[in-house]
């Protein structure tokens, strides 16, 4: 459904008539101000929390996959770049440097968060890639000049904090391997959100594209010497390449040049609270009280920082003329 356009707001808060889509509307309604917005900014925050959803599919349908962890990366890859290309319109592939950096940082990000979630617990990968938000905050300064606010920082110790009551109950220390893979995860989810964050003036969705490429061709190997597949693999996998990439890179894609950095990695972060909630539908796995207390603080903390963000950049805005 379709928000109502912000020039229809500021209409309606500037002119001396009540209207809603041109039909005359009742006295009670209120009228707006005319606050200065941010129209691609307050669109940018929910394709985020857009795509987000989509990710949140992806410990579900990986594990629901029998192949290998990197045939299941180069399976969803090779679907997911077809679906960009179907869907995106006058790409340049021109191979910047920042463009090839993100390609790498991406193909990085997903084929190692395949790896973990295969090798550990879906819970444990998805918590430790969520360490991104640090490694932005730590590097995003250096490289794009977008410092961390004093919020900022309040928001990783209590999105951190809450995840970390979430997963209390079944974050071991056994699968070692998973675990390291899913925290080299977290690092190249930080270096790819800064890489596309450079390209805000041009497009990021070539970067994606490539990336995706990249980890069909490191994972071809496996993929020739998997096995068959049943009705249920292949629509996981299709899934995979769609709905958990394909759709939700589209979103990010054009979500990430109207946000800083940091608040492309921490607006999503609700990824891992609604993880758990499709194993729940799925598979009948009841969170525990200190999961839903978790869900709560992190589901607040991202809420709160998202509406400060969209207030922060309305009073940054010119007023209309």
């Amino acid at each position: 459904m379709e928000a109502l356009p912000i020039a229809a707001i500021h209409a309606i808060g500037s002119s001396n008539r009540r209207f809603t889509f041109g039909v005359a509307a009742p006295a009670m309604i209120p009228q707006f101000s005319g606050l200065p917005v941010n129209p691609a900014h307050t669109r940018a925050v929910f394709l985020l929390v857009g795509a987000s959803f989509c990710w949140s599919l992806g410990g579900l349908l990986i594990k629901a996959v029998p192949w290998s962890p990197l045939a299941v990366a180069g399976g969803r890859g090779l679907i997911a770049a077809l679906f960009l290309i179907a869907t995106n319109r006058g790409l340049r592939f021109h191979f910047s440097r920042d463009q090839v950096f993100a390609a790498f940082a991406y193909a990085a990000c997903t084929i190692t968060f395949c790896a973990a979630t295969k090798l550990t617990t879906a819970a444990n990968a998805i918590l430790l890639q969520y360490t991104a938000p640090v490694w932005v905050a730590l590097f995003g300064a250096w490289v794009l000049g977008e410092r961390a606010t004093r919020a900022d920082w309040i928001t990783i110790g209590v999105v951190l904090s809450g995840m970390t009551l979430f997963f209390a109950g079944g974050l071991e220390l056994a699968n070692i391997l998973g675990n390291s893979l899913a925290v080299m995860s977290g690092i190249f989810f930080a270096a790819m959100t800064i890489a596309l964050r450079k390209q805000k003036d041009g497009s990021a969705i070539e970067s994606i594209i490539m990336g995706n490429l990249i980890a069909f061709f490191v994972g071809l190997p496996w993929i020739l010497e998997a096995p068959a597949l049943d009705a249920s693999g292949w629509t996981a996998l299709l899934l995979l390449g769609t709905v958990q990439l394909g759709i939700s890179y589209w979103l990010y894609a054009r979500a990430i040049k109207h946000v800083t950095a940091l608040e492309a990695v921490l607006i999503p972060v609700i990824e891992p609270i609604l993880n758990p909630v499709w194993v729940l539908i799925a598979m009948g796995e009841k969170p525990t009280f200190l999961a839903l207390v978790g869900g709560v603080i992190v589901l607040t903390a991202v809420t709160a920082r998202a509406i400060t963000s969209v207030r922060a950049r309305r009073a940054l805005t010119p007023p209309p003329a």
